[in-house]
């Protein structure tokens, strides 16, 4: 009768939901709230952002248009710049070929006009998306790679014209080196800035990830308590009712005034039942908060056995110690351990002559002690129950540090000792 199936059972309450769309969606819209209103657009558009990119790149290579001597041919310089703008819209989708093609156009452009001064600028913006979509070490190695054919050229070819020094500064050789080093300084500051960027982005989407998770073991948990609610309600209901239903046939005839007081205690075990199921699967309803009765708690024992009695169990019933605290959480605890014991006894019990309940609150040990016992045999079929019952009363007692100790007594019957640490539920 009570040996119940394997705890598993019970974790066939708690499979993963489907992940709500709602969950999503708010992390989308906190995000979103974090990125401000410029960010967010350009996140829904990414293509507009690749245009002010290209735009933005073509601004900066713009000056030597207004400072080129009159004897320039920038006619090359405009096609490679014209060029380079045209792969730039496309770092998103392929940030390393971009990289590679931009650092080849870099150094033709250098090579054939020397005097642009706009050395390196495409390569900074497609070393900004190679550190976003890749790994910081991938990143930086080609920061300095990409940086090296540049400051070659600049070292050994390029030859800084003479208006362009200083009296009594940095000779040519000297600006040279002071250029390379600008030059390698600016593609680590811009695979900085992407490596930057990508942390963010892996931040935010852990934040989401968890989130989502949170969401859904809130989901699974909620699940688990009203099914631990709903077995606790329905097994109780329907075994005290059916208990009524067998004594009301057997006094019938006998006594029908007595039958007639038997009917009426099934009937109001099946509507507060009903209530009971009401205000559990209330939570279900978004509009069902506000009218749900409170929940079951201490006060609510002596009804509870009271009813057990009417459904033919010799309870005897002792509370000692102080109050317990008062713990809407704790107080529902106690009742369905309670409810759950006296379920069982009634549902499985034999020639049951006596069952004691006792509750005792020890404060200076800080432990609630509730036991159950009963004097029965028990019945031979095992199959009735699914062990899911013990499994709801350790569950409950977790919540409260405690432990649930069930199980047959050597001088026979059944104990169920429950004993529950009040203040680590508080904490």
């Amino acid at each position: 009768m009570r040996t119940p199936e394997p705890a598993g059972n019970a974790e066939r309450t708690a499979a993963f939901p489907a992940e709500p769309p709602s969950v999503e969606r708010r992390a989308e819209e906190f995000a979103a709230r974090r990125r401000g209103v410029f960010r967010t657009y350009f996140h829904s558009h990414p293509r507009v952002m690749d245009v002010v990119v290209a735009l933005a790149y073509l601004a900066a290579t713009s000056g030597i248009y207004i400072s080129a001597a009159a004897d320039m041919d920038l006619r090359v310089h405009t096609i490679i710049v014209l060029a380079s703008a045209v792969v730039l819209m496309f770092r998103r989708d392929r940030p390393l070929a971009v990289l590679a093609i931009l650092s080849v156009f870099e150094v033709l452009n250098a090579v054939m006009v020397p005097n642009s001064g706009n050395i390196g600028i495409s390569i900074w913006f497609a070393l900004y998306a190679v550190a976003v979509a890749h790994r910081a070490l991938l990143s930086f190695s080609l920061a300095l790679l990409s940086a090296i054919p540049l400051i070659l050229y600049t070292l050994f070819f390029f030859q800084f014209p003479s208006e362009y020094l200083v009296a009594d500064g940095p000779t040519a050789a000297q600006t040279s080196v002071i250029s390379a080093i600008m030059m390698l300084l600016a593609n680590i500051i811009a695979a900085g800035i992407g490596a930057g960027v990508r942390s963010g982005r892996r931040h935010e989407e852990e934040l989401r990830q968890w989130a989502v998770r949170n969401a859904q073991l809130a989901s699974v948990a909620e699940r688990n308590r009203i099914a631990r609610e709903m077995h606790d309600v329905v097994a109780h209901s329907l075994t005290v009712m059916v208990a009524l239903s067998d004594g009301a046939a057997v006094v019938v005839k006998r006594d029908p005034a007595q039958a007639g007081e038997v009917l009426g205690q099934l009937s109001q075990t099946g509507r507060t039942a009903l209530a009971d199921m009401r205000r559990v699967l209330g939570v279900l309803r978004a509009d069902g908060g506000a009218n749900r009765s409170p929940q079951p708690d201490l006060t609510d024992l002596g009804a509870l056995v009271e009813g057990f009695r009417q459904a033919g169990l010799p309870i005897s019933f002792s509370q000692s110690g102080p109050p317990a605290p008062a713990d809407p959480a704790l107080a529902l605890t106690v009742y369905r351990i309670v409810q759950e014991s006296l379920t069982n006894v009634l549902r499985y019990g034999t020639s049951v002559s006596r069952v004691l309940v006792s509750i005792e609150y020890s404060p200076h040990r800080g432990e609630l002690c509730v036991r159950v016992r009963d004097d029965g045999h028990g019945t031979m079929n095992a199959s009735v129950g699914t062990g899911r019952g013990i499994v709801g009363m350790a569950e409950r007692a977790r919540i409260y540090g405690g432990t649930v100790d069930a199980g047959p007594v050597p001088q026979g019957g059944w104990l169920v000792v429950a004993t529950l640490h009040p203040a680590e539920g508080q904490a």
